[in-house]
């Protein structure tokens, strides 16, 4: 596959199949472009639409080259699920949840890491690291476990819900705790990335990484019968879902798979960790950053998101919104989605839909548009808030007594 990298601040572009993280020349984000007739002509010779449901079912798209082995444990064809009875509370007529919690390791994570891990062998990498808030040390330590290869994973002190560390010891991860929040973590994993070259980094500031994971807009299309919804609403920690995302929705127009109008994307942040949000709705073109942030969700507790530049792109080129929500908007909706539809994720997940009711009440969408809301990770990443809140178990002698008072009463 025919693919190149670009820095989508200056424009400089650089040949594939390089290890850099930022831009050599002007030190911006990079992402991975692609000669869109050679991926047309490609997708006509091969049986892409008869394979299964996943993010390999696309590989025609991603920058991974035809002789390699795809590392995977059967990421993607996450379900899309109609939510009726919570999109009438909402007001929102077509609301759809997309499930990313039925990934492998529990988190959209893995679509990124499949792709990601099949690059670094491809690559000749033999150790790749994260810094993490949870859910990319589960998917980085089982992807590397699959590949036989080492596995290193920083994560901020105290800060990282046990669930998602459990899972990263399980695979034979080494997890290094650091003094400080996931900024400083990832600060220190991105020097020691580029001072030890045996060192593969898997944060999203890896142009590869997030190719895997913008392969939940192609599931979406065919999910919906070749056509996609009017908003998909993304939960934003370090913010390269919802840029890659965005990105896979304009590689389909791009490859003329698909007429405008694409989505609008509409990013939700925790009110104490919501540095994307202020810049959008001041208009500034550059984040001011949350030294200390704080919310429930730890999943996106990040005061510093590497990849704000391009959530800002994707949200403005597409007309969409960004919005902030309370940690008891996020536990209301968390409750509220697994009560009316069965769906548990963790909190950072229902901030997606405690952003829609918030825009909803506001008016920003329509009860007519159709809503997907991406629902990032599984609420057992994260069961301690739950617990928490859990007020106990009634005493079989009061359950008795409830029952006996309900036949009085008929």
């Amino acid at each position: 596959m025919e693919h190149f990298i670009k820095c989508i601040s200056c424009g400089g572009e650089f040949g594939g199949n390089k290890v850099i993280y930022s831009c050599p020349n002007c030190g911006g984000l990079l992402e991975i472009g692609y000669d869109f007739e050679s991926i047309c002509e490609r997708l006509g010779k091969s049986d892409w639409t008869s394979r299964p449901l996943s993010v390999w079912r696309y590989r025609e798209f991603l920058p991974i080259g035809p002789l390699i082995e795809p590392i995977t444990l059967g990421e993607g064809g996450t379900s899309l699920h109609r939510c009726q009875r919570l999109g009438e509370r909402i007001g929102i007529s077509r609301l759809r949840v997309k499930n990313e919690g039925e990934n492998p390791t529990g988190s959209f994570k893995d679509r990124g890491m499949a792709v990601g891990i099949t690059k670094a062998l491809e690559l000749g990498k033999r150790w790749v690291a994260c810094a993490s808030t949870g859910n990319t040390s589960a998917s980085l330590a089982a992807y590397a476990a699959k590949a036989g290869i080492r596995r290193t994973v920083l994560v901020p002190k105290g800060g990282v819900a046990y669930g998602k560390i459990a899972q990263a010891i399980a695979h034979g991860a080494e997890i290094v705790e650091v003094e400080g929040n996931f900024d400083e973590a990832l600060r220190l994993i991105i020097e020691l990335a580029v001072r030890i070259p045996e060192l593969y980094l898997m944060n999203s500031v890896n142009p590869y990484r997030l190719e895997g994971q913008k392969t939940l807009a192609f599931e979406l299309f065919d999910q919906l019968g070749g056509r996609v919804p009017d908003c998909v609403v993304v939960p934003v920690g370090n913010a390269g879902n919802i840029s890659a995302i965005w990105k896979g929705f304009r590689e389909l127009e791009a490859s003329g798979l698909l007429d405008p109008p694409l989505p609008r994307m509409i990013g939700i942040q925790a009110e104490g960790a919501a540095p994307i949000v202020k810049a959008f709705k001041s208009g500034s073109d550059a984040i001011d950053p949350i030294e200390e942030p704080a919310t429930v969700a730890t999943a996106i507790r990040i005061g510093r998101p590497a990849s704000w530049k391009k959530a800002l792109r994707a949200v403005r080129e597409s007309g969409g919104l960004m919005e902030a929500v309370s940690d008891e908007e996020i536990l209301l909706a968390q409750r509220l989605l697994a009560a009316e539809e069965g769906i548990f994720v963790e909190p950072a997940s229902a901030s997606s839909i405690a952003g829609l009711m918030k825009l909803r009440q506001s008016g920003e969408i329509s009860g007519e548009e159709e809503v997907v809301c991406v629902a990032t990770g599984h609420g057992l990443k994260d069961p301690e808030v739950i617990v928490e809140s859990f007020k106990g178990p009634l005493s079989l002698q009061d359950f008795l007594l409830s029952i006996r008072a309900m036949a009085k009463a008929a």
